[in-house]
């Protein structure tokens, strides 16, 4: 019996100091956090360590999504720094999702974002497009085209013709494709492909588009993904796939990884997308301050280099670009020049749009 309660006391104490050293541990780490939601495969792998070497009176707490679409869902949750595409931010500005920033705060991004930014649209609402920086920092950008093995697919020498180019997911040449698992890519590859813009509400174009993905998901049952498609096109699993111009980069890394024998190239058809990802503080936030620490630590020309190399995509800081190997950063893929920029178009963003391109995708993905 004594034993019994000697033995019980002992337990009893044991659990009492496991306890004071959990409280204990938990109040010496005093750190703010800062609660960071981006793509996933999107961030060096060291810039939150550095961050956090930098700045030591915080923590990044990190969340990842794969498109505009699921990460919209989530955003009752509370994050401090978001990173959606700048149709997505437009969304959010009207839904007011996202709150003003202090640009007195950002001094990086001040000194280095290139000018470009300020100037292109971002809206079919001019005075929408006009507001986007001030609720919105550039994070990456990049195009929209097709990767594609040489050694499967031929086009022909220098083509930016829509129809040639996305015809190689779309017609019957008996090769394995991959899509995009994204509403206005695949919605936009689909409208680009038949000749149209990829912002049209016309209901004759947009019925066109839905016939063209079913018919594509009936007959060559393309890979629906984004990350994974990546290591399909590097291993010589699918012949072709849509791809932003930064996936481009990685697949070539990772041919060179894994040795293998595809001949990876990117071509942009006249009157695809670009897009850019863009660093915003919801309304929900808790941590504006820190939010903005993280936002111009980004813009250090340093960590936007490692980020730029790391992930792929283009970099709107421009003492990073001028850091870059000369053959990257002079890519029209990658850096269109005005003349380029002017073929292009981004994704535009309203209740209309988002009402007609859901149901869309919705009756795409449940075809069979």
């Amino acid at each position: 019996m004594k034993k019994g309660i000697k033995n019980f006391m002992s337990l009893l104490c044991s659990a009492s100091l496991l306890a004071s050293f959990v409280l204990a541990s938990t109040a010496c780490d005093s750190r703010q956090e800062i609660v960071v939601y981006n793509w996933g495969e999107y961030i060096a792998e060291d810039t939150i360590a550095n961050f956090e070497k930098a700045f030591p009176q915080y923590k990044v707490v990190y969340r990842e999504f794969e498109t505009n679409e699921t990460m919209y869902p989530n955003l009752d949750n509370s994050y401090d720094v978001i990173i959606p595409s700048e149709y997505m931010v437009c969304r959010l500005i009207n839904e007011e999702r996202i709150q003003p920033l202090d640009w007195s705060l950002l001094p990086n991004v001040t000194e280095y974002m290139d000018p470009v930014f300020n100037t292109l649209q971002y809206s079919s609402d001019k005075s929408l497009s006009d507001e986007v920086l001030d609720y919105a920092i550039p994070y990456l950008y990049c195009t929209v085209g097709l990767v594609y093995d040489a050694n499967k697919i031929e086009l022909s020498e220098g083509t930016t013709d829509p129809k040639e180019i996305w015809g190689v997911l779309f017609d019957d040449n008996g090769q394995s494709v991959g899509m995009y698992d994204s509403m206005r890519e695949s919605i936009g590859v689909a409208l680009n492909y038949n000749g149209y813009s990829i912002n049209s509400l016309d209901a004759a174009q947009l019925d066109e588009a839905r016939e063209t993905l079913i018919a594509q998901k009936k007959d060559k049952s393309p890979a629906y993904g984004v990350d994974n498609l990546k290591d399909k096109m590097a291993s010589g699993e699918l012949a072709a796939s849509v791809a932003w111009s930064g996936d481009h980069i990685v697949i070539l890394d990772r041919v060179d990884e894994i040795g293998s024998d595809v001949d990876i190239q990117y071509v942009l058809p006249t009157g695809s997308n670009w897009s850019v990802d863009m660093m915003c503080v919801p309304t929900n936030a808790k941590n504006y301050e820190g939010a903005h620490a993280f936002i111009n630590y980004m813009y250090d020309p340093q960590i936007a280099l490692d980020n730029c190399e790391y992930v792929g995509y283009s970099t709107p800081n421009t003492a990073a670009r001028d850091m870059l190997d000369p053959e990257v950063a002079n890519n029209l893929y990658y850096y269109p020049d005005a003349e380029t920029f002017a073929t292009l178009e981004v994704y535009y963003s309203s209740a209309e749009y988002e009402e007609k391109y859901a149901e869309l995708w919705n009756t795409v993905k449940a075809s069979s």
